[in-house]
């Protein structure tokens, strides 16, 4: 039997690999680092590592995927 915390990793991990093609399709990638306190913390990979549309991506398409998947998620952070 699964864990709150594993049930929460694997649906985030689920949401990470339903945007990894559109990251992909731009050159770029994705990588859950943690999980604490309700917040994602992922970094962008490649192309999409200091591309100017970076924040529109983590705001619009990677947040709003995961607390779709995890709702029980608040903040999804880009780290470097």
């Amino acid at each position: 039997m699964q864990t709150k915390m594993e049930e929460i990793t694997a649906k985030v991990l689920g949401a990470l690999e339903s945007i990894r093609p559109f990251l992909n399709k731009d050159g770029g990638d994705i990588e859950l680092i943690d999980i604490k306190d309700h917040k994602v913390y992922v970094k962008l990979q490649g192309n999409c590592n200091g591309c100017p549309m970076s924040f529109s991506t983590m705001k619009l398409g990677v947040e709003n995927t995961i607390k779709q998947f995890a709702p029980e998620i608040s903040e999804v952070i880009s780290v470097e």
